[in-house]
């Protein structure tokens, strides 16, 4: 239908089509799990919730048992079973199933989502109108929204200069380019991820992401956004979400300056980027993701002033011992916490109610990404406990302005359906925060601990977009100079933190990763498979 759309010059019914989608394939992932509304729901409504869905499934299933015994005695079968149960629903034997979701839809809509707006995401589809779309976009912001087919992708582009979307389209060839480009950049990923392969993936990784931006044809679609507009927000679909759009290089010469903070870092941005501009460098607004416009509408709607409570989790699985000096670190930074760290760092840390009073969630630890399940992808606790992603939809954000991954994988998404995103952002996003920053792969530990204590002093006057962002930029402008002097103002805390560690640990853990980043110069940290994972999703 997307397709149809854009041949008939229907631009806006084309983004519609687009957006719809997403939605609905999530409601079907969300059927039949246990996703219980947050907030103080009455009981009663919840039984009421509970007994529509049931029934509603009962009687889908009935349906469906009918449509298979005509099918068996000479009807036609229907290729699409949603198609199935939709056609049904004109039919009189489908009457009680039409008013069973019409008395759902009624008990959503006048007593859940006045206390939990989000928990309609997981029910119904609600479609997002061009108009809601474009409003997104504010005075001086551009949405990129990728849409890939069975043998093209698009590029709309929707600006506020803009009535309707502006759509690239791409070739065959350019279609056939991208799965053997997404193909590649997997398969040798995955065969990275024994110790001894990892530098091969690393080395690759800033001539691939070249690449990418010339598959994607990066420098026309560039041309589509008016020089007023200063931030960028990125939708991307299916595999693109794997990936740090936002680092993707520049090919041709732009008239652009990055901003600085003071002299010293002019000087290393000129240094270290003169030939490396990228996508972040050319929106000082900030370069951030949404999983569907959708859903960014949903983020924006949360207002969340606080920010002086921390719920923080580091290094449950005591192999990530610089993931304790980030969070000692940020802690410093509000005014009360809930710090867990080690073997307290476990399932019940969680599961005990705190993290409901947190306004900003910070996770230092591993996660587990099940692509084929992706509903069982989890973060790693003590005592190999996962929090899995099921679990995290039941969460209760409600106070959280900002979750934090700081882990491995944390961003990566399930790329083999159709439409959705799902991965761990996308359960805190729905848990109720409105803005997370996580990872699209293990990003090295000193790396880690650099860019977000800078990320958290920024976020004292900026906002969490640009606040990562320039993060980002400074520590890939980092000198070994600026390095050395880091290291020294840190040396009390490292010290004070890892002197009980048994040699064996600290010299492994804590002393090689810091020599490592020292012997790396002129730039310690220049490359992007250092700084580019980090990714601002929502608001």
């Amino acid at each position: 239908m997307v397709e149809v759309c854009i041949e008939l010059e229907r631009y806006t019914e084309a983004i519609e089509y687009v957006e719809r989608s997403k939605p609905a394939n999530l409601v079907e992932l969300f059927a039949n799990r246990d996703i219980k509304p947050k907030g103080n729901i009455p009981e009663t409504v919840l039984n009421e919730l509970s007994r529509l869905s049931r029934e509603i499934e009962a009687e889908q299933r009935r349906l469906e048992i009918e449509q298979i015994n005509c099918n068996s005695n000479g009807g036609i079968i229907l290729r699409e079973s949603n198609f199935q149960i939709d056609s049904l629903t004109t039919s009189s034997d489908s009457i009680h199933l039409t008013k069973l979701r019409e008395q759902l839809d009624e008990l959503i809509a006048c007593e859940i989502t006045p206390i939990d707006r989000d928990f309609s995401l997981t029910q119904k589809v609600e479609p997002i109108p061009y108009k809601d779309i474009q409003t997104l976009t504010g005075e001086n912001t551009a949405i990129l929204e990728w849409y890939i087919t069975g043998d093209k992708f698009f590029t709309f582009i929707i600006t506020p200069q803009t009535p309707t979307p502006i759509i690239w389209q791409s070739s065959t060839e350019d279609f056939e380019a991208l799965v053997n480009w997404y193909d590649e950049y997997r398969k040798d990923y995955e065969e990275s991820k024994p110790p001894e392969r990892k530098p091969q993936w690393k080395q690759k990784l800033a001539s691939r992401l070249q690449n990418l931006a010339e598959i994607l044809h990066l420098d026309r679609i560039l041309e589509n956004i008016p020089k007023p507009c200063d931030r960028l927000i990125l939708i991307p679909h299916r595999f693109l979400h794997l990936f740090p759009l936002h680092a993707l290089p520049i090919s041709h010469e732009i008239d652009f300056e990055p901003g600085c903070t003071d002299e010293q870092d002019s000087a290393n941005t000129v240094s270290a980027s003169k030939s490396k501009l990228c996508f972040l460098d050319l929106f000082p607004g900030g370069v951030s993701y949404a999983p569907s416009c959708q859903l960014l509408q949903q983020a924006k709607q949360r207002q969340r002033r606080n920010f002086s409570h921390l719920f923080a989790i580091a290094n449950p699985t005591k192999d990530r011992y610089l993931l304790e000096l980030q969070a000692a670190n940020i802690r410093d930074r509000f005014k009360s916490n809930d710090f867990w760290a080690k073997d307290d760092a476990n399932k019940n840390a969680i599961l005990n109610g705190k993290i409901s009073f947190a306004n900003c969630a910070h996770f230092g630890c591993h996660a587990k990404f099940e692509p084929d399940s992706p509903l069982k992808s989890a973060l790693k606790l003590a005592n190999n406990e996962p929090l899995t992603l099921l679990e995290i939809l039941n969460l209760d954000l409600n106070q959280c302005r900002l979750v934090t991954l700081s882990a491995c994988e944390t961003g990566l998404t399930e790329s083999k359906t159709s439409d959705e995103y799902i991965g761990l952002p996308f359960g805190f996003l729905l848990a109720g925060s409105p803005s997370i920053v996580s990872t699209l792969w293990e990003v090295d530990q000193l790396a880690s601990t650099l860019l977000l204590m800078r990320f958290y002093e920024n976020l004292e006057t900026m906002s969490t977009v640009t606040a990562l962002n320039e993060a980002q930029q400074w520590l890939r402008n980092l000198t070994s100079e600026g390095l050395e002097v880091l290291l020294k103002d840190l040396e009390p805390q490292i010290d004070e933190i890892f002197d009980r560690l048994p040699l064996k640990d600290r010299t492994r853990y804590v002393n090689a990763p810091l020599k490592g980043a020292q012997n790396r110069k002129p730039f310690p940290f220049v490359e992007p498979h250092y700084w580019a994972a980090f990714t601002a999703i929502g608001v």
